[in-house]
């Protein structure tokens, strides 16, 4: 399979691939494109335009054929780097010097902990590991297409556990955070490597009945597609500065995402000023013509995308070398601002990163850091946790997920730099550990529940470790059930039983499940979330659980009920239509019942939290802007339409709110404070409530500290109507921080 953007793959060499430079051919010294004076446009310009037809087309794949008479090497485009730097790409290898790489938690794990700042220092890590690989010669090309910012809709998704959860806001913020990280967020121009926020737009389905990624077609509103599928990618490309857009193998509205001019064409390149490339999904130009049938032809097809049979789509003129032009002044683009036709690269400002740049102690400790302030407190009856580790003389650790260390990491990974998993976590806290699995696997057909229940009933504390793996949600792999697989859930009762004292469970997963038999059962004191969470995820756990560290993540995701399963996972729409019955998605729409809601979040410590102080938007910028009447389909008072207002305005209306957090205690920790906005009318289409900031931070047990928020009334009041238009309503905005509300008012 090959991508928009070959050959031989060549034995790897022990130095990096690179054009230009003293130790270049002599004939390419004089060329244009080896200057690095020169602006990077004329200079892509100048190489594409020495290249033949033939050689044109050859660099249109995700890998690219070298072109030795011009001393441009081969290069691979595709790279896997969502939580670590990946083998399912083409481009990597761990033959060499270098074995492993740093694995960090899956992402909807380290979305819990609501961190910017961890985010950006986790894309830097895998960033530095990466170029680090190239300079040591076992990487063939430094575009990472990664992060996967896509909406995670509905919580059977199988790859929901790749993003940052259901939340425009927090997925906009991670890919923005992830991807200066990656690419290195320096003043120069230079990228440490390249990102690809994927997939534009509206993808969060794989296989459902009968319905595959391939041939669906995503009918959605054009509300929908800019309040909820569209920011996180508006994000990536205008804060995040992101050099790549991949789209997605899925048809909006009749037109597959990779032949859509409106999003890619109009809106990621005009609107929102992509500075890069747009890459398809691995094979999705071909599935335009034989899953989508919306080309007739190969050729049809790379005329709407450009891709293979290139050549012959220039010939039967539907497509023209201006075209192909085009695309390879952005692709050259991008790797010249890599560095690759400035000489060799170890001469570069990232030209010192090596073998000992990865998985370093630093980098180590990031993954632990992730893994522990991601982790969900779900439950704590009486507070059985933490334990105390002088108390526990015996710990029975049970569950299919307790001793897996291939589990830890997820999909699209590499070899970790080390594994630990959750028994070899706690065996590290007691001497006296008991291990059963219970269940050959996650999928549990078949349970040793009499043997689990003996050693349930002989030992001091019981740990269960349960959950999902791979083989229930990944990548073409919806599952059909939020509740546990198989015999987890009678293993665990049965468990419960026996025991001497309240169990405590954690579940690995990617994504949400139906555990309010759990939740609601006095037998099961305790129940955490630790998602898929990386290579130090067994200490993590422990820590957790010992009371070294201080559980503080909050879920990114609501966590629905069986019951949901009933709603098509076809139907696009986020908002309730409680006429038949169908309940809407994420926090901001759904009216039905959850297990648990949309950032919640126990601890160890008791927080409190309130707004102290607001200012007021300069509503007299207002005066003599015109309001635009609500349609008579939609209810509600007039409002102000975001453009008109314009950015200036836009940024002068902006004020401050300030929220006061406090640790009241026993345990310093880390806390993520959530400021929320509610519209005075939840009718219309309006969400029930919105985020629009949050921060995390660090206190010690009896500290407080006054937090300082931007509110920006042009992004954070505005809400999308029917038609698309993004309008700020007249009058009353409620601030919300739990119950606490300030009443701001937008008129003049």
């Amino acid at each position: 399979s090959s991508s928009l953007l070959g050959a031989v793959v060549p034995a790897l060499a022990a130095d990096p691939p690179f054009s230009c430079g003293p130790s270049s051919t002599a004939a390419t010294q004089g060329y244009a494109f080896c200057d690095a004076t020169l602006p990077v446009a004329q200079r892509a310009a100048n190489l594409v335009a020495r290249l033949t037809t033939a050689e044109k087309v050859a660099q249109l794949g995700d890998e690219a054929a070298g072109i030795p008479r011009l001393g441009v090497p081969a290069y691979k485009w595709w790279n896997e780097a969502l939580h670590g730097l990946a083998t399912s790409g083409k481009g990597l290898h761990f033959n060499g010097a270098v074995r492993s790489a740093t694995s960090f938690p899956q992402v909807s794990l380290t979305a819990a902990a609501f961190d910017d700042d961890l985010w950006f220092r986790i894309g830097q890590a895998i960033g530095r590991e990466a170029r680090a690989l190239y300079n040591l010669g076992q990487a063939e090309g430094l575009t990472m297409w990664s992060p996967n910012v896509n909406i995670y809709r509905d919580p059977r998704w199988g790859r929901g556990q790749e993003t940052p959860g259901e939340d425009p806001t927090t997925a906009s913020r991670y890919g923005v955070a992830f991807v200066k990280g990656l690419q290195g967020n320096s003043s120069a121009s230079l990228l440490q490597t390249s990102a690809c926020c994927k997939h534009a737009t509206a993808y969060d389905l794989e296989d459902w009945g009968g319905v595959a990624r391939y041939n669906f077609d995503a009918r959605v509103t054009a509300q929908d597609l800019e309040d909820t599928y569209n920011p996180p990618f508006r994000s990536c490309v205008v804060d995040g500065k992101a050099s790549c857009v991949m789209c997605a193998y899925t048809g909006i509205n009749g037109v597959p995402a990779c032949a859509n001019s409106d999003l890619l064409t109009k809106t990621v390149r005009g609107d929102w000023g992509l500075d890069g490339y747009v890459a398809s999904d691995c094979d999705a130009v071909a599935i335009m013509r034989d899953a989508q049938r919306y080309a007739p032809t190969p050729e049809d097809a790379v005329a709407l995308a450009l891709k293979q049979h290139a050549a012959a789509a220039v010939q039967q003129g539907k497509i023209t070398e201006d075209d192909i032009d085009k695309a390879l002044n952005n692709l050259f683009a991008v790797r010249m601002r890599l560095g690759h036709f400035d000489g060799d690269p170890r001469a570069n400002i990232y030209g010192g990163l090596n073998a000992a740049d990865i998985c370093t102690p630093d980098h180590r400790a990031l993954a632990l850091e992730a893994a522990q302030d991601g982790i969900v407190l779900l439950k704590n009856d009486a507070s059985i946790l933490p334990l105390d580790r002088a108390a526990v003389a015996s710990a029975a650790v049970i569950g299919p997920n307790a001793n897996n260390p291939g589990l830890l990491i997820g999909n699209y990974f590499g070899p970790p730099c080390e594994s630990v998993t959750p028994l070899k976590g706690v065996q590290g806290y007691v001497k006296d550990v008991r291990f059963l699995a219970g269940c050959g696997s996650a999928v549990c057909d078949v349970a040793d529940t009499d043997q689990a229940a003996a050693l349930a009933a002989s030992s001091d504390y019981v740990l269960l470790f349960m959950g999902l793996s791979q083989q229930q949600e990944s990548e073409g792999r919806d599952r059909t059930s939020l509740l546990l697989p198989g015999q987890q859930q009678s293993l665990i009762t049965a468990v419960a039983d026996a025991a001497k004292r309240p169990v405590i469970l954690v579940l690995l997963t990617g994504g949400p499940v139906d555990v309010t038999f759990a939740k609601t059962n006095p037998k099961i004191g305790a129940i955490l979330w630790a998602g898929y969470p990386g290579q130090a995820g067994g200490l993590a756990i422990a820590r957790v659980l010992f009371g070294d560290h201080n559980p503080g993540g909050r879920l990114p995701v609501t966590w629905y009920p069986e019951e949901f399963t009933k709603v098509p996972m076809t139907d696009m729409r986020m908002r309730a239509d409680p006429a038949t019955g169908y309940p809407g998605r994420s926090y901001r729409f759904y009216q039905g019942e959850t297990v648990y809601k949309f950032g919640y979040g126990l601890s160890y410590s008791s927080y409190s939290r309130r707004l102290v102080s607001s200012g007021k938007p300069n509503t007299d910028l207002l005066a003599g802007l015109s309001t635009m009447p609500s349609p008579a389909a939609e209810e509600g008072v007039a409002s102000y339409h975001v453009e008109h207002i314009g950015p200036k305005r836009c940024d002068q209306l902006k004020f401050p709110a300030v929220v006061e957090v406090e640790n009241h205690g026993p345990m310093d920790g880390k806390h993520s404070v959530l400021v929320y906005l509610r519209w005075a009318n939840a009718t219309a289409g309006r969400p029930a409530k919105q985020l629009i900031g949050f921060r995390r931070q660090h206190l010690k047990a009896g500290e407080k500290a006054r937090l300082t928020f931007d509110i920006s009334p042009c992004e954070h009041f505005s809400r999308v109507r029917k038609d698309g238009n993004k309008v700020v309503d007249r009058g009353s905005h409620f601030l919300m921080v739990d119950k606490h509300e300030m009443e701001i008012t937008f008129e003049v």
